[in-house]
């Protein structure tokens, strides 16, 4: 009964705000990982670091990004997604702002570490709050307008490196970056518990008194709860924890071979990109200001990619969407890695930009309707898990790359080729979700 009324709630004020909420801790970690990016030019100069030691100041977030997001994910399941949300938002603004105080090159390593760990730890917990209180029939549209806050915080950072970093130096990125902290306050007062993991929690009374409260806000007329939980809500207490191996099991080891491999090439290509975007744009001649100029223009055209995702998601699907974008952000790479002259530079960064991005909007939305609710939340965790690995990895080896006199065409060349295989696999092994609820995906994808 509890989660009946909650579906039927009607979409307003309090969806949308804790859209904006959940949107702005997505809006901090991209702007922490964009300011990054912009930095590391700049440090690498000022600290004469060579190729290999800026790909593992790149690296050793995304290091901690994995830890924070299976550690959180665990938590949030024993303490509540409200707590963890706020804990990991903490974590990362405050060791963001030590990374100002970083007085040698490994203790900036260590502070990026804890940084990442928070970061990692608070988008799935985000993108799990935001998912257990969207309408059925809306949550794709939530999940990807969620995810388009990435984008904005992009362009936060941007500006940011546009306007202060040549005026003031890198330090003022990072202090910029501590005020998240503030941003707590704003959670503990607006943020509600999830109301699926009170029940699981077997905490009915708090459940019913959000659902109440949410009613009052929305001006639903209420009626007495029932004394007996439904059939649905008492299998939300009892379930059995799902097993990894289940993953591997005839009925899922396809999509789930298929979307680890998307994972992978799609984190993989946009960390190895766009943390060294910045310092790649400097290196073929341009000033600082002309760098930030120039990587700020190709930003924006991340907000029309989500956009565009998220219309053609309903029209084509989410297998072909995905599969289309992948091979445009792949032959984007290669252009933009042979590119002669500003113009083109500009043109093939923007839309790559607006391509790669749009495969991320999708395969946030994708992901999760490719397992039943007995699995959903493992099989995307360990999904994404895997995809961090890529982003371990590509930072590092550009920077080898770097240090090996290998040319930007051969290093796009590399992401060109990762990011059109993994568009032929998704083509070739994905399983179309459009238009289907959650339980008639069960269905099929059980069977």
């Amino acid at each position: 009964m509890i989660l009946e009324r909650l579906e039927q709630l009607p979409v307003g004020s309090f969806q949308y705000k804790l859209l904006f909420i959940t949107g702005l801790g997505w809006l901090f970690d991209s702007m922490d990982t964009g300011l990054i990016a912009f930095v590391l030019p700049v440090l690498a100069k000022e600290w004469s670091l060579t190729p290999a030691q800026v790909g593992w100041i790149g690296s050793i977030g995304l290091i901690g990004m994995a830890l924070g997001a299976v550690l959180a994910g665990t938590l949030a399941d024993r303490i509540g997604r409200k707590k963890v949300f706020t804990i990991t938002v903490l974590l990362y603004s405050l060791s963001t702002g030590m990374c100002a105080l970083s007085w040698s090159y490994e203790s900036l390593l260590f502070f990026r570490f804890l940084v990442g760990f928070g970061l990692g730890g608070e988008l799935p917990v985000a993108a799990t709050l935001m998912s257990e209180y969207a309408p059925s029939h809306l949550r794709g549209r939530f999940i990807v307008l969620l995810e388009s806050f990435w984008g904005i915080g992009w362009l936060v950072a941007a500006c940011i490196a546009y306007l202060l970093i040549p005026a003031f130096g890198w330090k003022i990125a990072f202090a910029i970056g501590t005020l998240p902290a503030l941003y707590v306050f704003l959670i503990r007062l607006h943020m509600p518990e999830s109301i699926r993991y009170l029940i699981s929690q077997n905490r009915i009374d708090d459940a019913k008194q959000i659902i109440l409260d949410l009613e009052a806000k929305l001006r639903v007329k209420s009626q007495p709860f029932a004394t007996e939980l439904s059939d649905t809500e008492k299998g939300k207490k009892a379930t059995a924890a799902p097993k990894f191996a289940t993953l591997w099991s005839k009925p899922f080891r396809t999509r789930t071979a298929m979307l680890w491999l998307a994972w992978f090439g799609i984190v993989y290509s946009y960390y190895g990109i766009f943390m060294w975007l910045p310092s790649i744009v400097y290196a073929q001649g341009f000033a600082v200001v002309k760098t930030f100029e120039y990587v700020l223009i190709m930003t924006l055209a991340q907000l029309p990619g989500y956009y565009a995702a998220a219309w053609l998601v309903d029209i084509i699907g989410r297998k072909y969407t995905l599969s289309l974008f992948l091979l445009l952000s792949g032959i984007c790479s290669f252009f933009f890695g042979n590119a002669s002259d500003a113009s083109s530079l500009l043109a093939w960064g923007a839309a790559m930009s607006f391509f790669n991005l749009g495969a991320w909007g999708v395969i946030y939305t994708y992901t999760p309707e490719q397992y039943p609710t007995t699995i959903r939340a493992l099989g995307s965790g360990w999904a994404a898990g895997f995809g961090r690995i890529g982003g371990m990895l590509a930072p590092m080896l550009v920077g080898l790359m770097l240090g090996n006199a290998m040319g930007m065409n051969t290093i796009f060349m590399m992401f060109a080729s990762v990011l059109i295989i993994v568009s032929a696999i998704v083509i070739g092994l994905g399983k179309e979700s459009k238009q289907k609820t959650l339980e008639e995906l069960e269905t099929v994808l059980e069977s």
